[in-house]
Order: C-alpha cells, then sequence, then structure tokens
C-alpha cells in the first residue's frame, strides 16, 4: 500500500500547466487584440456611410469597395508589386547605409570623450535640418537620380540609430565596468561581454526608430522626386485625379511599414530574452 504524502510535500508535476492559468494567460493578449479593432472598424464603417450617401463627392472620397477593387487589380496587374519592390530596395539600401554609419558614429561617441566633443555639437546641428531640408542642396550636387533618394533615406536612418546608440553605451552602469576590471577583462572583453550586451537594448531601440523614419523618408522623397515607387504612385494618382488609386497606395505603405514594424519588434522581444539570459 502506497503512501500518501502530505500536500506540503508532495511534488510539482513538471510540464503541465492548469487550464486557469492557461486561460489567465491567454486574455490579456486576446483582450488587446479585440480592443485594437473597433476604432478601425469605426473609421471604415463611417468611410462607408459617407462614400454611400456622397458627403463627399466620389472623386474627392471613393468607396472603400472601389479602394479595395483598385487594389486588386493593381495586384493582379503587378504594377503595385513592382512600385513596392522597388521602393523596398531603396529603403534597404539607404537604411543599409544609415545603420553602418550611425553604429559608427554612435559607437565612436560612446566610447571616445574627445571623439564626442569634436563631433557632437556638429552632429546635434546636423540633426535638427529635416530630410527636406537637404533636398535642394542634394539635387544640385547629386541630381534626382537613386543617389539622392538613398542618401536622404540614410540620412533619416543613421540620426536615431548614432543618438540611441551613444546615450545606450553611456548609460551602461558603472558596476559592470568596475566588476570587468576585477576581473581583468581586456578592452576586447570588456566591449564584447559587458558595454555592447548591456547597450544592446538601447542600440536596437535605435535600429527600429531609424528603421521607421527611413520608411517615412522614403514615401516624402519618392511624393517630390520619383518616377517609380509606392510614393509615385500616389503623385500620380493625383495628378489624374485618380483617388482609388491613391489610396490604395497609401493602404500599401501603411500595411508594409506595419508588418516591418512588427518584425522588428519581434527580432526586438529575442534579442531581450538573449539579454536576460546572458546576465
Amino acid at each position: 500500500m502506497s503512501a500518501v504524502l502530505p500536500p506540503e510535500l508532495s511534488l510539482p508535476v513538471v510540464g503541465r500547466t492548469s487550464p486557469l492559468a492557461a486561460w489567465r494567460r491567454w486574455l490579456p493578449g486576446t483582450t488587446r487584440l479585440l480592443l485594437a479593432w473597433p476604432v478601425p472598424l469605426a473609421v471604415l464603417l463611417l468611410w462607408h456611410i459617407a462614400a454611400r450617401n456622397e458627403w463627399i463627392a466620389p472623386q474627392v472620397l471613393p468607396s472603400p469597395e472601389a479602394v479595395a477593387a483598385t487594389f486588386a487589380d493593381a495586384l493582379r496587374s503587378g504594377e503595385l508589386l513592382d512600385n513596392l519592390r522597388i521602393s523596398l530596395w531603396r529603403v534597404f539600401a539607404g537604411f543599409g547605409v544609415g545603420l553602418v554609419g550611425g553604429l559608427l558614429i554612435g559607437t565612436a561617441m560612446g566610447l571616445s570623450p574627445t571623439f564626442k566633443d569634436y563631433v557632437y555639437p556638429l552632429f546635434k546641428a546636423f540633426a535638427q535640418v529635416p530630410v527636406l531640408g537637404w533636398l535642394p542642396l542634394l539635387m544640385l550636387l547629386v541630381g534626382i537620380d537613386e543617389a539622392l533618394k538613398i542618401i536622404l533615406i540614410a540620412k533619416a536612418s543613421l540620426v536615431p540609430i548614432a543618438l540611441n546608440t551613444y546615450k545606450g553605451i553611456q548609460n551602461v552602469p558603472t558596476r559592470y565596468i568596475e566588476v570587468a576590471r576585477v576581473f581583468r577583462f581586456s578592452r576586447w572583453q570588456l566591449l564584447s561581454r559587458v558595454v555592447f550586451p548591456a547597450a544592446a537594448a538601447p542600440i536596437w531601440n535605435g535600429v527600429r526608430y531609424g528603421f521607421t523614419h527611413a520608411w517615412l523618408a522614403l514615401v516624402v522623397v519618392e511624393l517630390l522626386a520619383s518616377s517609380e515607387g509606392l510614393g509615385y504612385m500616389i503623385v500620380f494618382g493625383r495628378q489624374l485625379f485618380q483617388l482609388d488609386v491613391v489610396l490604395a497606395a497609401v493602404v500599401m505603405v501603411g500595411l508594409v511599414g506595419f508588418v516591418l514594424d512588427k518584425l522588428l519588434a519581434l527580432i526586438e522581444t529575442r534579442l531581450l530574452r538573449w539579454r536576460r539570459a546572458g546576465f
């Protein structure tokens, strides 16, 4: 006859989750998902009612059905995907340049007080000038070809990446450095095992913000100086007074930006999990 252990001595069951605990974990995420839908659905309904009752002229505000049909036609014809491919190439090329430059400048400012004293005031002044402020000068220097777009997108992404990298390195807790010195870490060990892991979260935030700024700069640049891309589709539709084309391109811009931001957020979650495990 087997003995029965008292409750305080019984071993927990490993790998088994109670239905109540699973429900409690599932409920907050579902609630947030449900709360995200009412506002966009209300806007869509209001748009549908306004278009159906012609509160605004159809030439100015096409119906959601017309925009959806135009979006589907542009997908089938390949026009939308071709312009999306061009826009993605531009934003990744410009973001790549801005990423490398921002990490190098931010790291140098964070690690070298002398470099920071020389560069930081000028960099702050450079950062205060918006992307459009550089457009006339760059048009005179490099023309309106792809170089112009890549330079402006790189500038838009470089600034937040460099500033967040600098701030992240500067804000590494001093106790981490002191512990590394107790263990006689070399400079490379100090950077690779202490400084950069501790600054990973703010640096990645800068990368995420930099990509968001790059995507926004892409649309602005294509609106002003481009003959291809999603921004050009918006301008082309406006010139021909085809507002359904304009809204279809705007929807694609929003969808792609949303998906890319979610991918970066997923990478950030995994990065922070690794960082917590590393410490």
